[in-house]
């Protein structure tokens, strides 16, 4: 397991700086968001079980050839069969950090969902005092407000899309329709998990490049999705014309009104402009045999520390 502990650090590194990096600066993921997406979370994932393993098999170099027999040596010393002088103290380290990161990591998962799940509650006992149910919309609130605002609040079969009453007097109804077909399109993909998941990612190791660029590029490949299925019954012109006009709303909104958790559902200027560039300036989609490829490639990136790890003898 020394070779397989050496190229998992390896791997770890590179998927922590250069390779997020890069993508972060690449032009193709708006042509194929989908398949961008898929990569970013196969660079989480691949990233994190890549330092985990890391250190858990050079942790358990002495005590087997790879992590079956590793592992059940560990355990003949936890049941006291076996010395700990076995181990050593360096390789007992690197254990305890792969235990340490290994509780953080989940440990900061279920903090963000807890988190997200209390504001998201809070929020919405607070739009049963500030909002009235939509008289011709279901599922829809619309809250007394001035500035155009749209977003959705997630939460199974209690989701519901917020909208304002300055947003329905500013905007058409082919851009209101636009609107909603994004908010609901965000529900119905679920975007709100991909959105936890990386917003843990970032809080439990916001010193890592990958956790910040990740999130980023995910808030925006999550809108250019969105937009992609609303332009399927609108124009772009409409479209357009939409996203510049909520956009305007969500400066003008008091930051006491919406909760932290909905921040992120309401346009910043980066997102914002991300999606004009792709609607404004647009860019032919990558093509079928490149986005297959890509993302063939992504679930491959995955697959080298699971196999690592998982089936002996692919490196000694």
């Amino acid at each position: 397991m020394f070779w397989t502990s050496w190229f998992l650090a390896a791997l770890a590194i590179a998927l922590a700086w250069p390779v997020p990096v890069f993508l972060s600066r690449a032009a193709w993921p708006a042509r194929a968001p989908f398949a961008a997406m898929v990569l970013w979370q196969s660079i989480a994932l691949a990233g994190g079980l890549s330092m985990i393993g890391a250190m858990l098999c050079w942790g358990l170099v002495p005590l087997g050839e790879n992590l079956a027999s590793g592992l059940h040596g560990l355990a003949l010393i936890l049941l006291g069969r076996d010395s700990l002088d076995t181990l050593g103290l360096i390789h007992a380290f690197a254990l305890s950090a792969a235990a340490l990161l290994s509780a953080h990591l989940v440990f900061t998962l279920w903090l963000t969902y807890y988190r997200i799940q209390r504001q998201r509650s809070r929020h919405r006992d607070l739009l049963n005092l500030l909002s009235s149910p939509s008289t011709d919309r279901p599922d829809t609130l619309v809250i007394n407000h001035q500035a155009p605002v749209a977003y959705c609040l997630p939460g199974g079969s209690r989701s519901v899309t917020v909208l304002s009453e300055g947003l329905l007097e500013l905007l058409s109804p082919e851009e209101l329709h636009a609107v909603l077909l994004h908010e609901q399109t965000h529900l119905l993909q679920r975007h709100h998990l991909l959105l936890w998941a990386f917003a843990a990612w970032r809080s439990a190791l916001p010193w890592l490049p990958t956790s910040k660029l990740a999130q980023q590029a995910v808030s925006s490949l999550i809108e250019i999705m969105a937009d992609d299925v609303a332009l399927r019954s609108v124009d772009k012109a409409t479209l357009v014309t939409a996203i510049a006009l909520v956009a305007s709303g969500s400066a003008q909104l008091p930051a006491d009104t919406l909760m932290a958790d909905n921040a992120s559902q309401i346009d910043t200027p980066t997102t914002t402009s991300a999606r004009l560039s792709k609607l404004l300036a647009p860019a032919p989609a990558l093509a079928t045999g490149r986005q297959v490829l890509i993302i063939a490639g992504a679930l491959m990136l995955l697959a080298i520390p699971t196999a690592l790890l998982l089936v002996p003898g692919i490196l000694a």
